[in-house]
């Protein structure tokens, strides 16, 4: 099967064992691997591909026995998301600690260590999922990263 390309709005704060996103998926209806899937699911790509504005907050960790995952916010508007962005490049340029939250799902607690920040994400999901909250640990990611991502998100919100 052909890779599915999923464009939209992300905001990734991690690395490749460890993190949190906050995503609006994006498919393309005429993509091929999006028409395969429609086509493997009976429905139409439209229909497969969905409306694409319904953000989801993502995680991944490393444990014994833990996985990633994710959960729909779909009462989460493009302000909101841009909102927390906003906090999140005005606290990177303090250069101290900070604590900054996306609604109830997602709060960051956020160090400095050299040139860039560790966090601790603490990640509940909305009901009905009726999940305990989760906390992951994120390695530290460099300052100039993080403002490099956030200005690109904020380009993709526009």
């Amino acid at each position: 099967m052909s890779p599915v390309v999923v464009g939209g709005p992300a905001l990734f704060i991690g690395g490749d064992a460890t993190y949190v996103a906050l995503l609006r998926p994006l498919l393309d209806p005429s993509d091929p691997g999006v028409r395969q899937a429609a086509e493997q699911a009976g429905v139409s790509p439209e229909e497969f591909a969905g409306p694409g504005n319904v953000w989801t907050l993502m995680a991944d960790w490393e444990g014994d026995d833990d996985e990633g995952g994710g959960f729909e916010l779909p009462g989460m508007r493009d302000s909101e998301a841009e909102h927390f962005a906003d906090q999140l490049s005005t606290a990177l340029g303090s250069g101290e600690a900070f604590t900054i939250e996306a609604g109830s799902v997602l709060q960051l607690d956020a160090r400095p260590v050299e040139d860039g920040y560790a966090f601790l994400a603490r990640v509940t999901p909305p009901e009905p999922e009726g999940s305990p909250t989760l906390d992951v640990e994120i390695e530290p990611v460099p300052t100039a990263t993080l403002l490099a991502d956030l200005e690109e998100f904020r380009r993709t919100l526009a």
